[in-house]
């Protein structure tokens, strides 16, 4: 199967929600010649939206076909439970917010099941590529917050209160567990790893109108339900170096039971070599630089998916590259 399978790359998925801007033309990115794109799905197999494959024998065919036809040989032992589901396990996204995202958290997997049919919940990892002076995330609450002083604040339309801020800029990398209230303010764009599901529960959205002249919808009793409000006031999560080496820095970002994540920075002409053994896919993304991955080529901001029993593969940097590889460990 090896020699039949290479690296796959995908053609976004644009959304146009009402926080959006135009700052992916910036990134190269074509887009409607009127509107704005919030999120750009870079690698997606859900029923809101699903990448097609743009290269190889799979050209035109979308993520959830080929992973159809390839089973566990796409995602990987590690993701059996994923295969038994019929799911490809996350989803890679990137966002522009021109303006705040709502004040929102996502459930745990056991909360989703049970009430969002088979939708499963939602951890998340956030890297910054960039961000205007000032930019500010929303992460956990204040100290001294309870549910009850919550609810509360979203009657009287009092949330600040017990909102925590954390500043940001480029290059920084957040970890969000389901459970985390959270907010991406305006002004910063984001590379978000995610399990696969497309569950949100809004608490506040700065009394603002949807596309339809109406406010969008809330979801405060489920998300009361599943805030973690022992989150208080977390901080910007700190890089752990892994090895440097030959020209190769490996740092380990988040690891949770859903991914791993990990920065890995080639001085130019340096190389990486890893081994795709039928455990897990690999997703590899690009954040400046360029790369050849085996014959493929990629440049800053492109994804792309090495499926599980791809086998052996090379990274090769053509000039200094920063990359984003994400693998799901064994359970």
């Amino acid at each position: 199967m090896s020699e039949k399978l290479y690296p796959l790359l995908f053609e976004p998925v644009l959304k146009d929600y009402i926080w959006g801007g135009r700052t992916f033309e910036q990134l190269g990115r074509t887009l409607p010649a009127e509107g704005v794109i919030a999120e750009s799905w870079e690698i997606a197999g859900h029923d809101d939206g699903t990448t097609r494959v743009v290269n190889g024998r799979f050209a035109d065919k979308l993520l959830t076909e080929v992973h159809a036809e390839l089973g566990v040989d796409l995602i990987g032992t590690s993701n059996a439970w994923a295969q038994d589901r019929g799911k490809f396990p996350l989803l890679i996204k990137l966002l522009d917010a021109n303006k705040p995202l709502s004040v929102q958290v996502h459930p745990q997997d056991e909360y989703a099941l049970a009430n969002e049919g088979n939708e499963l919940g939602k951890t998340e990892m956030w890297v910054v590529l960039d961000a205007k002076p000032g930019a500010k995330l929303q992460l956990g609450v204040k100290a001294g917050t309870t549910a009850a002083a919550f609810r509360t604040g979203i009657e009287n339309g009092r949330l600040e209160p017990y909102l925590h801020y954390i500043p940001v800029q480029a290059g920084d990398h957040v970890c969000v567990p389901a459970g985390t209230l959270h907010a991406i303010m305006d002004g910063i764009l984001i590379a978000e790893i995610q399990q696969n599901s497309n569950t949100t529960y809004r608490v506040y959205d700065w009394n603002r109108l949807g596309h339809d002249g109406q406010p969008r919808p809330l979801h405060i009793n489920k998300a009361l339900d599943v805030i973690n409000f022992e989150q208080v006031e977390p901080a910007i999560c700190p890089a752990t170096l892994i090895s440097n080496e030959k020209g190769v820095q490996r740092e380990l970002l988040c690891q949770n039971e859903y991914f791993v994540t990990e920065r890995v920075t080639l001085q130019a002409g340096a190389t990486f070599d890893g081994n795709c053994d039928g455990t897990t896919f690999e997703i590899w993304g690009v954040l400046n630089g360029a790369v050849t991955i085996n014959a493929q080529k990629l440049a800053a901001v492109q994804f792309t998916l090495l499926p599980a029993k791809l086998g052996l593969f090379r990274v090769t940097a053509v000039d200094k590259t920063t990359l984003l590889r994400t693998y799901v460990s064994e359970q």
